[in-house]
């Protein structure tokens, strides 16, 4: 029996195709303009190939900041044109305002036009062309679970949310007494080789928790269909690299005995570099926070009425406390009848409080911070010491988020909203735990890159 297999695409086989499609259209774009117009001011040649790496290189990271590879965006043809427009229109001014690297500007101005619509073209024709065929239901993923039915909704609902092309035909249950609570088909025992090859399916996700036991005849008819070459996966493993967090509720208590820390956590040159970092981006950040905050005082005068800069105990690496420095956003006096989580339309934050915690101003003064040693430019958001005791009683490995230093902005503020619930600090916890666990270079200018998108598209609480 050899299981038939559809075409599909992975969330970052997905990202890695529109990049690159995202530049060769680009690029055959500007090649066809040039041969129909009389467009000279880019050309490709031997002698300015450079030219074009400089222009993949503002594509892609432009285009990274302003989410055009953020698949929901890329699926969705109101949010995919903004970005195509904010993507293309920030890559060509930047590209004519680096002469150096680029060419210099034509004396006939209306080449700078043919190059803006050569390229704003290329990208929304691709776009569209991803979007009717690329993100349509003959490149879903067709899986079935080997589970508990209890939990299958909400795990099949997670991984649905970040990757729409994902789709359940059914589940198979550890032992055959089971009976089925779930929304899902439940498969026969003896019709599950039949079912993969009839329906094509492309994966077995295994999602047992380590109490579960799984009968003989369904690990020897798991074993045959794996020989066959049907791709059999753990839940964990597949939630991991869908979502970019960890599984925390589906994890064991012990994990900690085979969680693999990334090795840049101990890797001194790593350590240096980030403190090298960390310490010339928290003397740019004074010397921008000097300069705009006679403008800021005069607004707080105004709209705020009370303190310009706000202290606070949070709890650091190690659980050792700091105080954290801030730019007031709440009224006088907001705590007074105890401590509690800031929530969507406040009404303790103030009108220009909403401005500062908006654009991320109000975070400033933290890298007063970074330049003392207490945080880093990266790493998990740190939080008061109140709200670490009632969420770790409540969320299993809470604390592991404090091996590290915490961090100006961090894997978990740039992929999720602002955290005002024990739900919303258990979706950050994971994505903080992933950032430890694959802590590197590149995932630390990764989410530098997102924050840029962070702060321009007014996505602060």
């Amino acid at each position: 029996m050899k299981a038939k297999k559809k075409i599909h695409l992975e969330i970052s086989e997905r990202k890695i195709l529109l990049r690159i499609i995202d530049v060769i259209f680009v690029l055959f774009s500007l090649y066809i303009v040039g041969e129909v117009f009389s467009f000279s001011y880019f050309y490709l040649n031997t002698s300015n190939f450079y030219w074009t790496i400089v222009l993949s290189v503002y594509l892609t990271f432009f285009g990274t900041v302003f989410e055009l590879y953020n698949l929901q965006v890329a699926s969705n043809q109101y949010q995919m044109v903004r970005s195509v427009i904010l993507t293309s229109s920030a890559t060509v001014l930047f590209y004519l305002l680096t002469p150096i690297l680029t060419p210099g500007l034509p004396s006939n101005r209306i080449q700078l036009i043919y190059f803006f619509l050569a390229v704003f073209f290329a990208l929304l024709i691709w776009r569209f062309i991803y979007l009717r065929f690329f993100a349509s239901k003959r490149f879903v993923k067709r899986v079935l679970f080997v589970c508990d039915s209890k939990s299958l909704n909400k795990m099949v609902k997670d991984l649905v949310i970040v990757n729409p092309h994902y789709e359940v035909l059914g589940f198979v249950a550890a032992s055959v007494e089971a009976e089925n609570k779930s929304s899902y088909y439940k498969i026969p025992f003896d019709e599950l080789e039949d079912f993969v090859y009839n329906n094509s399916l492309n994966e077995i996700v295994i999602a047992f928790k380590p109490k579960d036991e799984i009968s003989v005849s369904l690990y020897e008819k798991l074993l045959n269909l794996l020989e066959y070459g049907v791709v059999v996966r753990e839940y964990d493993q597949v939630y991991e690299a869908s979502t970019n967090r960890l599984p925390v509720t589906y994890l064991s208590k012990d994990f900690y005995k085979y969680f693999p820390f990334s090795r840049s956590n101990q890797n001194k040159f790593y350590l240096t570099v980030t403190r090298f970092i960390d310490i010339l981006f928290s003397l740019i950040g004074i010397s921008i926070g000097l300069l705009i905050s006679p403008i800021l005082l005069f607004f707080n005068l105004l709209w705020n009425r009370g303190p310009f800069f706000y202290t606070q105990e949070r709890v650091g690496k190690n659980n050792i406390n700091f105080t954290i420095y801030k730019l007031r956003t709440m009224v006088k006096d907001a705590e007074k009848h105890g401590a509690v989580f800031a929530t969507t339309n406040d009404s303790r934050i103030t009108p220009f409080g909403k401005f500062l915690r908006k654009t991320r101003l109000d975070e400033f003064p933290q890298f007063i911070n970074i330049l003392k040693g207490d945080m880093s430019i990266v790493g998990p958001r740190p939080e008061r010491p109140i709200f670490v005791k009632q969420i770790a009683e409540k969320l299993p490995f809470y604390q592991t988020r404090h091996v590290i230093k915490p961090g100006l902005t961090g894997w978990a503020q740039v992929n999720h909203a602002y955290t005002d619930t024990i739900d919303d600090a258990l979706i950050k916890l994971q994505y903080d735990l992933f950032y430890i666990k694959h802590r590197s270079v590149f995932l630390d200018i990764n989410v530098l890159i997102k924050t840029i998108g962070t702060v321009l598209f007014y996505k602060g609480q």
